[in-house]
Formats: C-alpha cells, structure tokens, sequence
C-alpha cells in the first residue's frame, strides 16, 4: 500500500510539473510521503528538481511582465500628464 502512496504521489508531482501548476506543486510538496527506497527518494529528488526550475523560471517571466506593465503605466502616465497642462500664449 505504501509503494502504491508513492507512485501516486510522483505521478501527481509530474502532471504538476507539466501542466505549470505550482499551486499543485506546492500542495503536493507539502504533503510528501515518507520515502522507503533508494529509488523513490532519487525520483522524488529529479522531480523536485524539476519543480523548482520550473518554479524559478515562472518567477522570472512574472518579474519581466511586471516590469513590462511598470513600464507600460509610467508611458501611459506621462503621455496623460501633459493633458492637463494649459498653455498660455498671451504674454
């Protein structure tokens, strides 16, 4: 029954890590079996692996859209900055 826990629990590590899924991944980390064989520790280690590229990676593109949308409201703020401005042609 154990053995069975585990491959389960590997397989469900793997389709989180295919379908980007960190929430999954996460949740499922926290809730690791306790391993029994030099096997399983050594899948569950490539896996793990795996995750946290894909975890690091992820965080990358959500830094590089973040700066892309900083970059996209301070244009937005300075193209809408100079409607405001009144221009005074009587002097």
């Amino acid at each position: 029954m154990h053995g069975k826990r585990v491959q389960m629990w590997l397989k469900k590590l793997q389709i989180a890590i295919i379908e980007k899924n960190p929430e999954r991944i996460s949740a499922l980390i926290a809730d690791m079996p306790k391993f029994k064989s030099v096997s399983e520790m050594q899948s569950a280690s490539s896996l793990i692996k795996e995750a946290l590229k894909l975890i690091c990676q992820l965080k990358d593109e959500t830094g590089e859209t973040l700066e892309k949308l900083k970059k996209h409201k301070d244009f937005l703020n300075s193209a809408t900055a100079n409607k405001t401005a009144k221009f005074d042609i009587t002097s």
